[in-house]
C-alpha cells in the first residue's frame, strides 16, 4: 500500500478476495458488479463522514463515536473479525468472528447478534447520511443497478468502514484534528474525481438544490449529519 493510497482504496484493498466474494454471495450478485458496487458505496460512506467531520464538533463527536464503540480496544470486533465475517459466507463457514450469522443478525437484522453495538448498521447508517439515507440508498441503487440491495450493501459496509477508521485513530494515535483533516482530504479527492460516487455525494451535500455547496447547505447539514447524535 502506497503513501498516498486513499482511504477509499486502502479499505478497498482488504475487501478483495473471499470478503468479496461473501458480499456477492449476500447480495445475490456476482462478484464484479460486487466490487463495482463496492467502489461507489466506500467513495459515499467516507465523503459523507468527511462532511461530517468538517468542523472541530463534528470532527470531535466522531472520534469519540470511533474510540467507544468501533476500537477493538473496548471489546468491538476488529477489521479481522468483520472481513473474517464475511469471508465465512463461502462454504457457510464461521468466520474469524464467530460467524457471519451472527454478525450479519445485528448488521441487517438489528438483533443483538454478536452483542456488539458497533454492529448496529442501522444506527451507523442515521448518523453518517441523516434524512438522507433513502436518498443515498436510492442513487445508489440506481449508479450500480442494485435497486433495492443498496441499502442491504450499506449495512454491511458502515461497520467496516467504521472499524477501518478506528483501526487508523488507533494506530496513528490521531486527534480529532487529524481524522477530520484525513477525511476531508478523502471528501475532497471523491468530489475532484467525480464518476458516479462524486456525483452523488455532490448531490447529497447540495442540499437547498441549487448545484453548489455553499453556507446554507452548511447549515442545514449541521443538523441533519453526525451532529453529536451517537
Amino acid at each position: 500500500m502506497t503513501a498516498n493510497a486513499s482511504l477509499t482504496d486502502e479499505l478497498m484493498g482488504q475487501l478483495q478476495g473471499a470478503p468479496m466474494q461473501g458480499l456477492a454471495q449476500q447480495l445475490g450478485i456476482d462478484s464484479v458488479q460486487a466490487e463495482q458496487a463496492v467502489g461507489v458505496a466506500l467513495p459515499m460512506l467516507f465523503g459523507a463522514l468527511g462532511q461530517n467531520a468538517a468542523q472541530p464538533e463534528g470532527a470531535a463527536d466522531l472520534l469519540g463515536a470511533l474510540q467507544r464503540d468501533h476500537s477493538s480496544a473496548n471489546g468491538a470486533l476488529d477489521m479481522g473479525g468483520l472481513l473474517g465475517g464475511l469471508g465465512g459466507l463461502l462454504g457457510g463457514g464461521t468466520g474469524a468472528a464467530g460467524g457471519l450469522g451472527s454478525i450479519l443478525g445485528s448488521v441487517l437484522g438489528g438483533g443483538s447478534g454478536a452483542g456488539n453495538s458497533q454492529l448496529d448498521a442501522g444506527a451507523i447508517l442515521g448518523n453518517i447520511f441523516g434524512g438522507q439515507r433513502q436518498q443515498a440508498e436510492s442513487q445508489l441503487g440506481q449508479a450500480t443497478g442494485l435497486g433495492g440491495n443498496a441499502g442491504q450493501l450499506l449495512a454491511l459496509l458502515a461497520p467496516l468502514v467504521m472499524s477501518f477508521l478506528a483501526n487508523r485513530v488507533q494506530s496513528q494515535g490521531m486527534g480529532a484534528g487529524d481524522l477530520g483533516s484525513a477525511l476531508d482530504q478523502e471528501r475532497g479527492q471523491i468530489q475532484s474525481q467525480g464518476g458516479a460516487a462524486g456525483g452523488i455525494l455532490g448531490s447529497l451535500l447540495d442540499q437547498n438544490g441549487d448545484g453548489k455547496l455553499d453556507a446554507g447547505d452548511l447549515f442545514k447539514l449541521g443538523a441533519g449529519l453526525l451532529g453529536g447524535r451517537r
